[in-house]
């Protein structure tokens, strides 16, 4: 492609100083800058009106011959520049539609992921980080584009189509996961994949509790409902103790921020600097203030300890931080208003007080 492009710029440079030599060329000959400039136009592109004026001494003809080699030698040269650029892109897009159906030719128990959006996203990235097999399916070239960027396998095309699901070789799958946001189009897809192959494990995604009946009917081995899973999880971490594992190891925290990204909605971490607003307020005081929207989940005291639930009538103190759940767009506005300096969560090593 840089080859092509660095022909259509020499060749256009060397038409311009055709013009310019031949306009300067032609007023030398004592005519007028209108008369030499019609002259190099329908000398250079063939028009073949005539001369302006006889050319009489055989340097006005050399001349004239000259500017007809030059002018279309570049103008030819240009236009091949841009067959070629256009050729080579073709060409290149063929070639690497090609490898990559030879990657997905060669996948064996591989997964199918259907529609690349927050779900299957955070999907793709743990079966990638697992290193797992796996291609991605999407109609839309936004989300392809993504995936290509992380150097996912890729395959643009409808999930609900059997020949789409045929190129990603679903007899040769292992897992299908349709994770689109439309309900319709996961039973869709879930009873089209399931009749191509009957030892395929299917797992589907689904909006609303009513659509797992049919969902299962359609064939899917395992529904998911993030949303309920997420409130679920959400309340465990007000209610029970176990709350302390997802506070003190990685694996579980990241697990809980990727269900709870479903419904937008993230856990962070609120510093007390000295002179915050909040210092000797009261838990109570500081939900008050964030008109019910977030829970505190824990209270990370400056030295170190953890006080899980804490009581209504806790003060806070500078150096404390307020451990939160809550919706996405409205953390940051809290903090900035009550001048809290948003962390990343800490794990491992606090003192738990239940």
């Amino acid at each position: 492609m840089q080859g092509s492009f660095q022909r259509i710029l020499t060749g256009a440079i060397f038409f311009s100083i055709t013009l310019i030599v031949a306009i300067f060329g032609y007023t030398l000959f004592g005519w007028s800058l209108l008369d030499a400039i019609y002259m190099v136009v329908i000398t250079i592109f063939g028009v073949g009106y005539g001369e302006v004026k006889p050319l009489d001494t055989p340097t006005q003809k050399i001349f004239t011959m000259a500017v007809i080699i030059a002018g279309t030698s570049s103008a030819v040269y240009i236009v091949g520049g841009f067959l070629q650029m256009v050729t080579e892109g073709e060409i290149n897009r063929a070639l690497d539609d090609r490898r990559k159906q030879k990657s997905i030719d060669r996948l064996k128990d591989h997964v199918i992921i259907c529609g690349f959006g927050r779900i299957g996203q955070v999907l793709a990235r743990h079966l990638a980080d697992a290193e797992h097999p796996f291609v991605v399916i999407d109609c839309a070239p936004q989300p392809i584009e993504q995936a290509e960027a992380l150097d996912y396998l890729t395959y643009s095309g409808n999930a609900t189509d059997e020949d789409v699901l045929n190129a990603v070789g679903i007899n040769r799958a292992k897992v299908l996961a349709t994770v689109l946001s439309d309900d319709a189009l996961n039973v869709f897809i879930t009873l089209t994949a399931r009749e191509l192959n009957q030892n395929l494990v299917i797992l589907a995604r689904g909006e609303v509790p009513s659509t797992e009946k049919k969902l299962r009917l359609a064939g899917a081995d395992h529904v998911v409902l993030p949303a309920t899973i997420s409130a679920l999880r959400m309340s465990h971490l007000i209610t029970r103790p176990t709350t302390t594992d997802f506070l003190t190891e990685k694996d579980e925290r990241s697990y809980i921020n990727d269900l709870l990204a479903q419904i937008h909605v993230q856990m962070a971490e609120l510093a007390v600097p000295e002179g915050s607003p909040m210092v000797r307020r009261t838990i109570k005081e500081v939900e008050v203030r964030g008109k019910g929207t977030f829970i505190i989940v824990a209270l990370r005291r400056a030295n170190g300890e953890l006080v899980l639930q804490p009581e209504a009538g806790l003060m806070l103190a500078a150096g404390d931080a307020l451990v939160i759940l809550g919706h996405e767009g409205d953390i940051p506005q809290f903090a900035q208003t009550y001048e809290l300096d948003r962390q990343k969560l800490r794990y491992r090593g606090a003192k738990v007080e239940g």
